[in-house]
């Protein structure tokens, strides 16, 4: 049973043309609420997550999303690439694979990749990348028959020894760069560049390129949390000038989706309705 049930008089006129709206904004949704849910307030995009997914079935989530007319932006995530061992550089590949697969089942434009942190024990950051290509030398071939662009997404440096050792956009380039554009691109993701003096130019660089698979929003606030995963922030909460951000992706030639992707147990516990109506309307405030 979902927590909440939405109705179709949600939010007076429809979303922005460019907001999609990423399913662990409002986790509490149930599959089905979340097509209800942007269906009514015209949302023309979502972002989906693999194991919320897979949970309710792949062919079954494509047939409601495709069903309802939404278009799937990005599908999270593939990815963890830097295991240093051959079994675990072989199940990063299969489970990639299989993302693909998902991927291209669900018609999503972008299967985004969290490169993974360092292994236990490992001190390696360089070493750590260059394993990131090896498999992508493998996994970007399979992706582009199977008609699906990567994403590699570059994490706030907070994250690099646990989750991702791709902390600028600049790394993430010197990645995708070896690689055709329609096969790899890159994801550019407010909360974890907004800091980052080079970004301008790494923008320019990447739409120059044509690189910029996905750009995605939420806002940085402190204190982080214990944890520290779960500490975005609710657009227009925080530091991040989201609307500078978004023109900086403009000028460098991205038209795609702008996806707000917020974790946060706060919003986590509200209404799904309530939620996305105010979403909408700090992205027309801090965003559009």
């Amino acid at each position: 049973m979902s927590i909440s049930s939405p109705t179709p008089a949600l939010a007076s006129g429809p979303a922005p043309a460019r907001f999609s709206l990423n399913q662990e904004t409002i986790r509490q949704w149930s599959l089905p609420d979340l097509v209800t849910g942007c269906t009514a307030a015209g949302v023309g995009a979502v972002g989906l997550w693999r194991d919320p997914v897979r949970g309710f079935g792949v062919r079954e989530t494509a047939k409601i999303v495709s069903g309802a007319g939404l278009r799937v932006s990005s599908l999270c995530r593939g990815g963890f690439f830097t295991a240093s061992d051959p079994a675990g550089r072989a199940g990063a590949l299969e489970d990639n694979r299989r993302a693909v697969e998902e991927a291209a089942e669900l018609g999503a434009d972008t299967l985004v990749l969290v490169s993974g942190g360092l292994p236990s024990g490992d001190r390696d950051l360089v070493g750590a990348r260059g394993r990131i290509a090896d498999v992508l030398g493998d996994l970007a071939p399979w992706a582009s028959a199977h008609g699906v662009r990567l994403g590699i997404e570059p994490l706030h440096p907070m994250f690099a020894a646990d989750r991702c050792v791709v902390s600028t956009l600049g790394q993430a380039l010197d990645l995708a760069e070896q690689f055709p554009a329609e096969q790899v691109g890159v994801v550019a993701d407010a909360y974890h560049l907004w800091w980052d003096e080079r970004l301008p130019a790494d923008l320019r660089r990447a739409g120059e390129g044509g690189r910029i698979a996905s750009v995605q929003v939420a806002d940085w606030v402190t204190p982080l949390p214990e944890g520290v995963l779960l500490g975005r922030g609710q657009l227009g909460d925080g530091s991040i000038d989201l609307r500078a951000f978004r023109e900086l992706a403009d000028a460098a030639g991205y038209r795609g989706p702008v996806e707000v992707e917020i974790f946060h147990p706060g919003l986590w516990a509200r209404d799904g309705e309530e939620v996305l109506r105010e979403v909408i309307a700090r992205y027309r405030a801090h965003v559009e």
